[in-house]
């Protein structure tokens, strides 16, 4: 089968997507600024981290200010939810699509135990009744394509995710399927089935989009090929190296040098401290600080420095000196 190529435009729904390089859903970082960062670089659509359902039906304030914000650039845009409650599904999925979203995306496939004791995330797939009717309130009222995320199954050999994904597709009408070929049981090791994206590919009638294990551009362009999806999901890969987008959809070539590495960091830094303020933003974005300073062979005590620093003036500071001296390569 000759599949598209990644630079091709992909329709989910009533949406025109410009490629099939998509970001994922990146639980307690997806916020505005990554978003429009993947979009900057060649994204052709952005997935929100999940956001609880049962925060925006009651109205979480903080919810609502950060986590539903949408920048007039980052569009299309989806917002995931997640949730096993279909009214409270219903009453916050109204409230997401009043935020301007051009989807809405179900997270049906998060492990974490956290989540999964809800009744929600992969715990979904013990339940597609529940899962069929969470879909179709989602959509009610909204007017916007809902998609789905979820996992191949919960333990190794459960095809439980393909049965609820064709049922989704056809008693739900989602219009697409994200799929991460794994159980939701290995979390993030072992090997993808690709071979079950194929099968789902043949059974449904919406796209699906391939999830899980694109940490480089060889590993996502192989498993595109040998998965037959309509599209990829860039999750882990992206983190640090936006770039990612722009060398699979054929903008660029190699690797970002120092100077766009320490530019970018300062992108990252001046969207952080607009978004939570200069304080939270302190505190926030330390996660972010590894993603880039690994890349730049910073490590050891000197990158416990942006750790401990107070300010981001201190941070600041110290990537001005970073940029003032040579860096190994």
């Amino acid at each position: 089968m000759t599949l598209p190529p990644l630079t091709s435009p992909l329709r989910i729904g009533s949406v025109e997507i410009s490629n099939r390089v998509l970001l994922a859903p990146l639980a307690g970082i997806g916020n505005w600024f990554v978003r429009l960062q993947a979009r900057r670089h060649g994204a052709g659509l952005a997935f929100s981290e999940m956001v609880s359902s049962h925060a925006v039906h009651h109205r979480n304030r903080r919810t609502l200010d950060e986590l539903l914000r949408i920048h007039p650039e980052e569009h299309p845009v989806a917002i995931q939810l997640f949730g096993s409650d279909s009214e409270i599904m219903r009453s916050a999925a109204q409230t997401v699509a009043s935020a301007g979203p051009d989807l809405i995306d179900l997270n049906m496939g998060c492990p974490v135990p956290k989540i999964c004791k809800s009744g929600a995330g992969a715990a979904l797939l013990r339940d597609p009744d529940r899962a069929v009717e969470v879909a179709r309130a989602a959509q009610d009222g909204t007017g916007l394509p809902v998609t789905v995320k979820l996992r191949s199954g919960l333990e190794p050999g459960d095809r439980s995710g393909l049965y609820l994904a064709e049922r989704l597709a056809s008693e739900a009408g989602v219009a697409a399927i994200a799929f991460h070929p794994r159980p939701a049981a290995v979390h993030h090791k072992g090997e993808p089935d690709y071979e079950l994206v194929g099968e789902l590919r043949r059974r449904v009638d919406v796209p699906v989009i391939l999830s899980g294990g694109l940490s480089t551009v060889e590993r996502a362009r192989r498993a595109y090929e040998a998965s037959g999806a309509d599209a990829l999901m860039i999750a882990r890969g992206a983190l640090g190296d936006p770039w990612i987008f722009d060398r699979l959809i054929g903008r660029r070539q190699g690797r970002p040098d120092e100077t766009e590495l320490l530019a970018e960091l300062d992108w990252v830094l001046d969207r952080g401290e607009g978004h939570w303020g200069p304080e939270r933003a302190t505190r926030n974005l330390r996660k972010f600080y590894p993603w880039y300073l690994e890349r730049l062979g910073i490590t050891g005590p000197e990158a416990h420095a942006y750790q401990r620093a107070e300010t981001l003036a201190e941070v600041r500071q110290l990537l001005a000196g970073l940029a003032r001296r040579p860096l190994a390569a």
